[in-house]
């Protein structure tokens, strides 16, 4: 199981590192002063992370319904880490916004693939 999913757990435990990593960690990068920046941020992580787990399984997707019930997997984990985010660290806070840009992401990721599915199961 692990084998199949060694992509998928690798991006999910570098988001990990990511959500829990102390805030001035990031203030020190700042070469780029972008408003907003964090939420393009959470909605690129999670686009990767469903677009890796969608590429891993793409041939065991037989319907939709099964990559929607795949794409809560990212979708709670967002909502675990920004709980977590809380608990854990004291220079983070959860933000409504992050969970919805990290679920924008991940629906974004699966638009995409059930457009781009009939054309590659050709």
């Amino acid at each position: 199981m692990i084998k199949n999913n060694i992509f998928s757990i690798l991006t999910s435990l570098v988001i990990l590192y990511l959500s829990l990593a102390n805030a001035k960690t990031f203030e020190e990068i700042g070469f780029f002063d972008i408003p907003y920046l964090d939420k393009f941020t959470h909605f690129g992580l999670y686009f990767l992370f469903m677009a890796v787990i969608i590429l891993e399984h793409r041939n065991s997707f037989t319907n939709t319904r099964q990559i929607i019930f795949v794409a809560l997997i990212p979708v709670f984990f967002g909502g675990l880490m920004e709980v977590m985010q809380t608990g854990f660290t004291t220079s983070r806070k959860a933000d409504v916004l992050d969970i919805m840009f990290n679920t924008a992401g991940t629906a974004t990721a699966v638009c995409i693939w059930l457009f781009l599915m009939p054309y590659y199961k050709k």
